[in-house]
This record gives structure tokens, sequence and C-alpha cells, in this order.
């Protein structure tokens, strides 16, 4: 099994892949997500993400739903003990926001639909600018104090917010955010490498990446306009995005690396998340045990320094 890595400095070991829950109770109903949350541990992963909004855009759902399906499970299979949890707060319609009370009242329904005691990870799922940031890093403080939330991380974030939010930290002895979880991948890469990426390096954050294979492209699932028919929801957005002269030279990258090591392109894609230094473990989803497997295989894949110059090339901007 692959070496684990730790979460900026707060002592959490994780391997690096982390499962994306947004699937549970969307495209993967109870009996599936139990499956493959089963063939993720099994398989000797550990770091689980979801979010309270996870999956109210789902017509008939109200938010919730995916916490909901992991709790569930972790009373049936008694494998919480093997997970390194991580949830969020403030993107969530019923509780938006990162105001004090808010913090404190979504906690406690996190921790009740997850059927736990502690959440290792708790994670500002989006900014909110309308809160002080004291304000908010101190209701995180007193959750850690009292035993609730173990470590707190950013998600979508930009570096100057980031940065800032650290200097509160320092200057008012309050927890830090240890992880940072941005949208990035092979295509989308300048939106993290512009400022972000310095600044965590720096800070030495662990970094928690979505959106890894930008919505299925980097399978190379969507080579042809038509091919937008396979996911009628997304296809046509997916395509209209990613399908351009530099979207097929990315493509065409992949599937000579992955020639060459008998991989897929999912799994080479992936790779090149986990090579980069300043990753922690990028966030995949899967709806299937079959297609877990083939995107997990990617944490054994060692990529040689010219397959990544090569990756590197062909997804320069420009």
């Amino acid at each position: 099994m692959t070496a684990t890595r730790e979460l900026g400095r707060s002592g959490l070991q994780v391997h690096p892949i982390a499962f994306g829950g947004n699937v549970f109770g969307w495209s993967a109903d109870e009996k599936t997500t139990f499956a493959l949350l089963d063939a993720f541990v099994d398989a000797g992963f550990n770091l689980v993400d979801t979010a309270d909004a996870y999956s109210a855009w789902v017509p008939g759902n109200q938010g919730g739903e995916s916490e909901t399906l992991i709790g569930r499970w972790f009373a049936r299979s008694g494998k919480r003990d093997k997970v390194v949890l991580a949830t969020k707060v403030a993107k969530w319609s019923e509780q938006p926001g990162l105001s004090a009370d808010n913090i404190t009242a979504a906690v406690e329904g996190s921790l009740r639909r997850l059927q736990t005691d502690v959440i290792d990870l708790y994670q500002a799922h989006e900014d909110d600018e309308s809160t002080p940031l004291e304000t908010t890093l101190g209701a995180f403080a007193r959750l850690i104090e009292q035993g609730k939330v173990r470590a707190i991380g950013a998600s979508n974030f930009s570096a100057e917010r980031l940065a800032d939010a650290l200097k509160v930290s320092a200057d008012y002895q309050l927890p830090r955010y240890e992880t940072l979880q941005p949208e990035y991948n092979l295509y989308d890469r300048s939106g993290y490498e512009a400022g972000l990426e310095a600044l965590v390096q720096r800070e030495q954050l662990g970094v928690i990446s979505y959106y890894s294979l930008a919505s299925g492209f980097l399978s190379g699932k969507y080579r042809r306009s038509e091919d937008a028919a396979r996911s009628p929801a997304r296809g046509q957005a997916v395509v209209a995005k990613y399908l351009n002269p530099r979207g097929n030279r990315i493509l065409a990258a992949l599937d000579d690396v992955a020639s060459r090591h008998t991989a897929t392109a999912s799994q080479v894609a992936l790779a090149w998340l986990i090579a980069r230094p300043s990753i922690t473990a990028p966030i995949v989803s899967a709806t299937s045990v079959e297609q877990l497997h083939d995107v997990l295989a990617a944490a054994t894949l060692a990529l040689s320094a010219q397959d990544i110059a090569e990756l590197d090339e062909a997804s320069a901007a420009g």
C-alpha cells in the first residue's frame, strides 16, 4: 500500500486519494454507497470527504443525504476507526455561512447524521466575507476544545483570504486551517497555481483537490461533441468547456503516457496530481466498485520525469 501523507500539520495521516461523497444519495443509492465505502476502505484508503449540502441539488433531496448514508454505513460496518472523516459547513442553503451560531448548529446536525462523536476535518465550504475571520475561527476553536472536531480546513478560498485567515489564527492564537480544497486538475491549473500553490507550500497546508478528472473529461469519455449524449445532465457543459485544441492536446498526452504504463487516462491524470509536491490527496468519485478500483490504481502508478514533462507541456496555457 502507498505511504500516508499528513494533512497539513494536523497529525491526521491519509493515503493519497480521497473519496468524494457528493455521489452518495445522488448517483449512488444506499446499497451502492455501502459497497463503494467498503471497497475503498478494504483497499487500504481512508480519507472520505463530504458536506452537509450534499446532495441538495437532486430533485426530492433536501441536503444531508450523503452524511446520512455515511453514518448508516458506519453503524452497519463498524469501520468508523478506519476513516479520516472530512465534511463541510457554509454552502447549504438550510445553514449558510460561517457565523458562530451557524457553525455551532451545523456541526450538531452533521455529527447526528454521520453517527459519530467527532469530525476529523471540518471545512469551511466557501468563504463568508460577512463574518469576521476571528469570529469564524473562534467558533471552530470551541468545537476543537469540545472534542467535536480534530482539525479545520478551507475550501474555495482565494489566496488573499486564506493568507488573511492564517494571519488571524497566528495573531489571535486560534486554530488554523490545516488544509485547502481547491478546484485543480490537468486542465484547470491556473486558479490554483497562480497564487494558492506557493501559499500552501510556504505554510505547509495539506491540499485535497476536487474536480480531479475535470468532470470526467480527463477520463477520455468526451472526445467528440456527440459524446455529450453519454451523460446528458452534464455532458454538454463538459464538451463546451474542455473539448478544444488544448483539451485535445491533453487527451493525446494522457493516451501516450497511459500506453507506456498500460494504464488508463484517468489513472494517469490522477497520478500527475499525486506526484505534484503540493497535493496531498486528489478527490475522486465513483458510482461502481469496478470504476473505483480503476481510479485507486493511480496511487501506485509512478510517472517518470519525462511523463510529467509531457503532461505539463500539453496542458500549458495558450
